[in-house]
């Protein structure tokens, strides 16, 4: 790790420990991507997987939005999809469909069969991409390492693709609790030993993103989605861990008291004020502006997230979107969006 440049804006790092900060750090979820121009040009000349998959790409679609945007940390350009892939299952990414599993688990049988890969192995690409890109960022910001959560990733790997309700993958839970609990721990070692890896190679903190948390009942989430969240919270101790169980407002209290996390990410439907009293102020939250709303005209775009900040305060808080980026925002919005939190300290 000595190898890399001294951090310039360490931000980020320090929201995440709770310090007092003069004014809250930003980036933007799925902020390197699809609504860069730059991005679209490259999506021109490459598939998706050539871009994840070429550390060289991977890396410069990563620093795009430090270079154009401005925000205080990157998050590296990559896939959740990589953890089946790794566990050599085809994954396919046309263009007007999204992600697709043409061969996913249908029997317990073939659940029980599921092995932990060789990550470092399956997944080299990456781990070289993150040192890349540590060293290509020069120090700028930090670099953040992601992956999905347990529960998101077997709905995929049971569903085979996106879904309103993810029922087949609540069905087989239902029907094959051991199985299920089987392949849920498998992606939980699985995803353990990659974020490992992605830290020993440079990311200086881990998000993980439970997409499909929300389509569980409390009950639910306490058995299907919790435990897994917690062992992988507790499993990275090097770096800070941000969980993200979008749709689990009725989880933030389990969350911040008994797992490992250094922050809580929320999504547009909870209040600010809301999720600061059901964590007693006691973590970091990060969050949670409607990604639809950046569409809203500049100056008033400005006036919300200031009062947005003074909604969480400025302190144990990152601004973000309450989930990620569309493809349809104007740059000059997102832009808008960082150059307000930046603004906000002189206030």
């Amino acid at each position: 790790m000595s190898d890399f440049p001294e951090l310039k804006n360490d931000l980020f790092l320090r929201a995440l420990k709770g310090e007092t900060v003069t004014r809250p750090p930003v980036w933007m979820m799925r902020q390197a991507g699809r609504y860069l121009p730059e991005y679209m040009e490259l999506r021109k000349k490459y598939t998706f997987f050539e871009r994840v998959e070429t550390p060289e790409l991977a890396a410069e679609i990563t620093i795009q939005p430090i270079d154009i945007v401005g925000p205080d940390a990157a998050i590296l350009f990559s896939d959740i999809l990589v953890i089946p892939q790794a566990m050599d299952f085809k994954v396919t990414m046309n263009p007007g469909e999204g992600p697709r599993l043409p061969k996913p688990i249908t029997t317990p049988e073939q659940a029980l069969a599921l092995t932990v890969p060789d990550v470092e192995d399956r997944l080299h690409y990456i781990i070289e991409a993150v040192t890349l890109t540590r060293k290509e960022l020069n120090g700028r910001v930090p670099l953040i390492g992601f992956a999905g959560a347990p529960w998101t990733i077997f709905c995929y790997l049971i569903e085979g693709r996106g879904s309103k309700d993810f029922s087949l993958a609540k069905r087989f839970y239902y029907e094959h609790p051991e199985a299920a609990k089987h392949v849920l721990s498998v992606i939980t070692e699985t995803t353990i030993r990659y974020l490992q890896a992605k830290i020993k190679a440079g990311s200086q903190a881990i998000q993980v993103f439970d997409s499909w948390s929300g389509l569980l009942s409390p009950e639910d989430f306490n058995e299907i989605a919790f435990p897994y969240l917690k062992k992988i919270s507790e499993s990275i101790t090097e770096v800070p861990v941000i969980l993200f169980a979008k749709g689990s407002w009725y989880a933030l209290e389990g969350l911040m008291q008994r797992t490992n996390a250094s922050a809580l990410s929320v999504d547009w439907t909870i209040s600010p004020e809301y999720a600061r009293q059901a964590t007693g102020n006691n973590i970091t939250l990060q969050g949670n502006f409607d990604p639809s709303r950046l569409l809203t005209p500049i100056p008033e775009l400005k006036r919300m997230v200031t009062r947005m900040i003074d909604r969480f305060g400025k302190d144990k808080y990152i601004v973000n979107l309450g989930h990620g980026i569309l493809p349809h925002i104007p740059v000059a919005h997102a832009k808008a969006f960082v150059e307000a939190v930046k603004e906000y300290e002189s206030k």
